[in-house]
């Protein structure tokens, strides 16, 4: 990076990909550092774009924190605040901007932000854009941007969607794999326990109890499902918040600073946190609901187990969830420890599968039928059971003849049978 040559790095998360290009961004910069509050002497010479609200910050900070002793600004733009503040830091000059995509092009419509000495652009969490759909945004972006730049593609994962994009938009970048392809981390202890769909909720509280679990972020599927769930979490007397993206930014960064500082137990959340939060010690993450895609759980449990501290992955799976988290363990390359919890595991049969004790329906789908040639031929053909039925083979007889003084039967249409005819006869007749 420091050379200036396009670059796309992947690394488990939690392992200080921020810091890897922020500290080589500020040192490029630090040449056109100025100490003049003239917004002409700073303009935004570095673009980081970021998939969520909550990395955004996060990146915002890092710069902060790094380039302390750095004569360089920096802010963030984000959806769900208001714009008026945001544009106020624009208008004051900052060389280093961090934006998701959606409010940066807001910015853009209004003039409110010029793109002409960008010098270096970033795409944090790339695969996560691709998946919320911000590739349109991304183009109009790019689009805008001066062609002579440095581009850095930063993910977790190297999925084969970022692969086409960095074909586009990179110029024989460097290319740095610092963990295998897709791995969850390695300090991470992964739990499953089977339970049917209906004890879900009553299991969380019961671990949560049990264990007296002090800070545990649990993931569900839908933003009702959080809202419902932290809900119930509180009716059994557990300190409980959700945070998901129908609430607002300032909900948002309430709901996690009482959770970094331990005031809430337990955080629900969707996907929305599952990417960018770096919270501190995080000892355990739960899911409530398995996700549908596997790198989803690669992510989410990467909140945990960071920075060199070990961590917990604990897994609610219901008999429907089981294909899922086959196709978790087989991206993970490892199969899961499952551990039964007497009281809420499912029926027998679905347990039996759940523990690997037999093979779940597409399992048995996957397995190769042996061929009928491989089959060995019985050394005797089976006999047939004695029957007069099948003792002589069939013999057609000839048509038979009617005898002398026997009439020949009639034949009779199906549609005019005699009965019906002299029937219908007799009502003409009596009408």
């Amino acid at each position: 990076m420091l050379s200036g040559r396009d670059l796309m790095a992947g690394a488990q998360t939690g392992t200080g990909k921020t810091a890897a290009f922020a500290l080589p961004i500020l040192q490029r910069l630090s040449s056109f550092a100025s100490t003049s509050a003239s917004p002409a002497r700073h303009p935004v010479r570095a673009l980081v774009l970021t998939p969520t609200r909550e990395l955004a910050v996060q990146v915002a900070e890092s710069f902060r924190d790094y380039g302390k002793k750095v004569p360089l600004r920096s802010t963030v733009v984000y959806g769900g605040v208001d714009m008026n503040a945001q544009i106020e830091q624009l208008r004051k000059g900052v060389e280093i901007l961090v934006a998701t995509p959606g409010r940066l092009l807001d910015h853009v419509q209004n003039k409110t932000v010029m793109f002409n000495q960008v010098s270096v652009l970033v795409l944090d969490e790339a695969d996560r854009m691709l998946d919320m759909g911000f590739l349109p945004d991304i183009k109009r972006i790019i689009a805008l941007l001066p062609r002579e730049r440095q581009n850095l593609l930063f993910s977790a994962t190297f999925p084969d969607e970022i692969r086409t994009l960095a074909k586009t938009l990179l110029r024989n970048p460097a290319e740095v794999q610092v963990a295998a392809r897709n791995a969850a981390a390695d300090l991470v202890t992964h739990v499953l326990h089977p339970v049917a769909r209906e004890k879900k909720r009553e299991l969380l509280a019961y671990l949560i109890q049990t264990r007296s679990l002090r800070q545990v972020l649990v993931f569900t599927g839908t933003r009702i499902g959080a809202n419902r769930l932290a809900h119930q979490l509180r009716r059994d007397h557990i300190h409980a918040d959700a945070i998901h993206g129908d609430k607002s930014q300032a909900e948002r960064e309430a709901a996690l600073a009482d959770f970094k500082s331990g005031k809430t137990a337990v955080l629900v959340a969707t996907d929305v946190a599952s990417r960018g939060l770096d919270i501190e010690g995080l000892p355990q993450v739960i899911n409530f609901d398995v996700p549908h895609s596997p790198e989803d759980y690669v992510h989410r449990i990467g909140r945990t187990g960071r920075a060199g501290l070990p961590g917990e992955a604990i897994s609610l799976v219901a008999p429907q969830d089981h294909d899922a988290m086959a196709a978790i363990e087989r991206l993970i390359k490892k199969r899961i420890e499952r551990q039964l919890i007497p009281g809420f595991g499912p029926s027998g049969a679905s347990v039996a599968t759940m523990m690997g004790d037999q093979p779940s329906r597409k399992e048995k789908e996957r397995r190769p039928v042996p061929s009928m040639e491989r089959r060995p031929a019985p050394s005797t053909p089976p006999k047939r059971p004695a029957d007069p039925i099948f003792s002589k083979p069939y013999e057609p007889s000839a048509t038979p003849v009617p005898a002398a003084n026997q009439e020949p039967r009639p034949q009779h249409s199906r549609r005019k049978r005699p009965q019906v005819a002299a029937l219908l006869g007799g009502l003409k007749k009596a009408s």
